[in-house]
């Protein structure tokens, strides 16, 4: 399977006939057991859909007239059986994948009730950088950037 590139709005060839698809995807954080590091949860895509077996943050497709928090709510109820609290939108990121072009809603999750039921038969894994799942879905990686320079930030400010 060829490998997704990240759009670029200003390279002429980011000027392709695809409508985005626009996608809300739940960054659901926690504090680790221990309480020292922030923990993360990622799913892997269930047999039958594009990318099978790839980790990723979950999530889905906006139905018509569906807000990122309405459509993010949904999914993940349909999908781990849970129901959130808040969504914090948090970043967007343009991904061009063979199959479509999709515009990634990234809001993390800090609260949510209910046992976690992988309902459509994928693997749930609670990680921290560097994850130890793979392969990890290219649309995931900006996400574990952004984690990466939140914690350098994060370390910088205790050592001033």
């Amino acid at each position: 399977m060829s490998e997704p590139q990240q759009a670029n709005p200003h390279s002429p060839s980011a000027a392709t006939d695809r409508v985005p698809v626009d996608v809300a995807v739940g960054v659901l954080v926690r504090r680790e057991a221990s309480g020292r590091e922030t923990e993360f949860l990622l799913t892997s895509r269930p047999e039958g859909k594009v990318y099978a077996g790839y980790w990723e943050f979950p999530g889905g497709k906006l139905e018509a007239g569906e807000t990122v928090e309405q459509a993010l709510r949904r999914e993940l109820h349909e999908e781990l059986g849970i129901t959130i609290g808040a969504a914090h939108p948090w970043k967007i990121e343009l991904m061009e994948y063979p199959h479509a072009k999709v515009r990634l809603h990234f809001c993390k999750v800090y609260e949510w009730t209910g046992e976690f039921e992988m309902r459509e038969g994928q693997s749930m894994s609670w990680q921290h950088l560097p994850v130890q799942v793979q392969p990890v879905l290219p649309g995931t990686i900006p996400v574990l950037q952004w984690f990466a320079a939140e914690r350098f930030h994060v370390g910088l400010t205790h050592v001033v």
